[in-house]
This record gives structure tokens, C-alpha cells and sequence, in this order.
């Protein structure tokens, strides 16, 4: 088997996330511990009692994410239950999760990181009146010309028929009633706090890479890939790269997947909550074998 692990985005996160690996597996306990203390307040609290308003927090929900998905790790390790992993690929907030996994950083530095990255977005966000749709069943280059017209960028490329558009909230808003006038197939505002991965994110990306020029980069010990442009990606200055343009550029998610199965990936693991994940990659390619992994209870005996 060569397995490709994959790690969770911002949305993924609900309130009483990581629990039960916290009451049941020792190596996850720790790992939501040294959260806690590195982060100087308590992640933990918020992830297993909420409330949900701040647990949906940018700031919040994405050091929270990072932290579940290496504590499920951890938690596979400690029962002798993770094979060696080839390949480790994360959804936005995600990437950051996989290059930890894949010891570009340590556990530390990984959740400053994207404890930084969070806060920047979430100030962004209040900076801004953004906004974000999904559009369901229609092709890429479609999408791309609604977005011409209405001045408003692809966010994420989730799967086939599945692609997110950002921008400004009126021009999401006239695209979206647009887009339902032409009869196209399914096309819904979000109930988000801002324009994710569109230009309206731009201050963030201009301070995450001040911040990130004091940030060791070291090559993973296996195959990443960048959401940037759906690849593999190994040279430190690249991977701090990638991250800092990532913040206002498309999620390739599908194309990342594409590029993880064509390297050899014969099984993915999520570790995540929900299963968005998996149910993306099901979407996307119906014979892979997917696993999705989210709290104790689903852990192999």
C-alpha cells in the first residue's frame, strides 16, 4: 500500500472535535496539551465545548483543525495502526497540517504558523466585505467566465461539478442571482466571514510571508503537494512560497488528488472531522480507496 494522508480545511470543524481521542488515547492527549501551551489559551476547551460561534472563528478553527488532524495521527501511531505514509496533501489550512506531517516543521512551529495565518485571515476578513458561492455542475471554464463578468475569483476547485467563487459580496451576490437566471444547476452563497483565496486576502498574504521569512523550512521526509497549482513540492523556499501565495490563489484540491493517485497513491486516509474529504475524493474518482478517520471510535482496533 502507499498511502497518501489527507488533512482537513476550514468548515470541517464542529464543537466536541477530538473528545474522545483526548479521554482515550494518551499520544492525542499530548498533542492537544502542547497545543495549549504553545498557543497560551485553550484551544482544547473551545474544541470540545465551543461554543460554536467561536470555534468557527478563522482565528480558531484553524489551529483547531491542525491540531485534530496530527492528534489523530498520533493517535494511529500509538496503536500501531499507521502504515508508512508516502504522500500527505491537506485542503487550504490543510497544507500546512500535511507539511507538518511531513516534518517540514515540528508540531510547534506548524501551529504558530497557522495560528498566524488564521489570525491575518480572520483580521482580513473584518477589513473586507467578502463573500463566497459554491457552484455545483458546471464545467471550469464556465465558472471561469462568470468570474470575468463579474470580477470574482475561483477559490477552490473541490472536485468535478464542485468549484467555490470569491469576492466582494455584492459582485458574489449578482453572480449567484445571474448564474440562477441562465439556469445553471445548483449555485448558493455561503455563510461565510469573508472572501477566502481571492485578492480581498491580500493584506493577510503581504504579512504571513513577512512572517514566514523568520520560519525554518526543512525538504518533508515524503511527497506534499501545493494547492497552488495541484503538484508535488519538495524545496523548502518553494514550500514558503507556496504557502504565502496560496492565501489569495485557487484551491486546486481536485487536481492535488489527481496528482497523488498518478504518483503512486493507492489509499488515502482522512484524518479529519465529517468526512468532507473523503466524500470529495469519492466525487472525484469513485474507485479510489478512501478512509476517513475522525475520532477515536474509528480508529482499526
Amino acid at each position: 500500500m502507499a498511502l497518501a494522508l489527507l488533512f482537513s480545511g476550514q468548515g470541517a470543524q464542529k464543537v466536541g472535535m477530538g473528545k474522545s481521542l483526548y479521554d482515550l488515547s494518551p499520544a492525542a492527549r499530548a498533542v492537544f496539551d502542547e497545543a495549549d501551551r504553545v498557543l497560551g489559551w485553550s484551544l482544547t476547551k473551545i474544541c470540545f465545548e465551543g461554543p460554536d460561534t467561536d470555534l468557527t472563528q478563522t482565528k480558531v478553527c484553524q489551529p483547531a483543525l491542525f491540531v485534530h488532524g496530527l492528534a489523530l495521527r498520533a493517535a494511529l501511531q500509538e496503536r500501531g495502526k499507521l502504515p508508512e505514509v508516502k504522500f500527505a496533501l491537506g485542503l487550504s489550512l490543510g497544507e500546512i497540517t500535511a507539511y507538518t506531517a511531513a516534518g517540514v516543521f515540528d508540531f510547534a512551529t506548524g501551529l504558530r504558523v497557522v495560528a498566524e495565518r488564521g489570525r491575518l485571515m480572520q483580521v482580513a476578513c473584518e477589513q473586507s466585505l467578502g463573500g463566497m458561492a459554491a457552484v455545483v455542475g458546471e464545467e471550469r471554464a464556465k465558472v471561469a467566465e462568470l468570474c470575468r463578468e463579474f470580477d470574482i475569483e475561483a477559490a477552490n476547485f473541490n472536485a468535478p461539478g464542485q468549484i467555490i467563487v470569491s469576492g466582494e459580496k455584492a459582485k458574489i451576490d449578482a453572480a449567484v442571482a445571474a448564474a440562477k437566471s441562465r439556469g445553471w444547476k445548483k449555485v448558493m452563497a455561503l455563510n461565510v466571514a469573508g472572501a477566502y483565496h481571492s485578492r480581498l486576502m491580500e493584506p493577510a498574504r503581504a504579512a504571513f510571508a513577512a512572517f514566514l521569512q523568520n520560519v525554518p523550512f526543512a525538504t518533508p521526509r515524503f511527497t506534499v503537494f501545493t494547492n497552488t497549482t495541484g503538484h508535488a513540492i519538495g524545496a523548502p523556499d518553494d514550500l514558503r512560497a507556496a504557502l504565502v501565495k496560496q492565501v489569495v490563489s485557487s484551491v486546486r484540491w481536485e487536481d492535488c488528488m489527481r496528482s497523488a493517485a498518478a504518483a503512486g497513491a493507492t489509499e488515502f486516509w482522512e484524518l479529519g472531522v465529517g468526512g468532507v474529504l473523503a466524500g470529495l475524493a469519492r466525487r472525484t474518482e469513485k474507485t479510489w480507496v478512501v478512509k476517513s478517520y475522525s475520532e477515536f471510535a474509528d480508529l482499526p482496533a
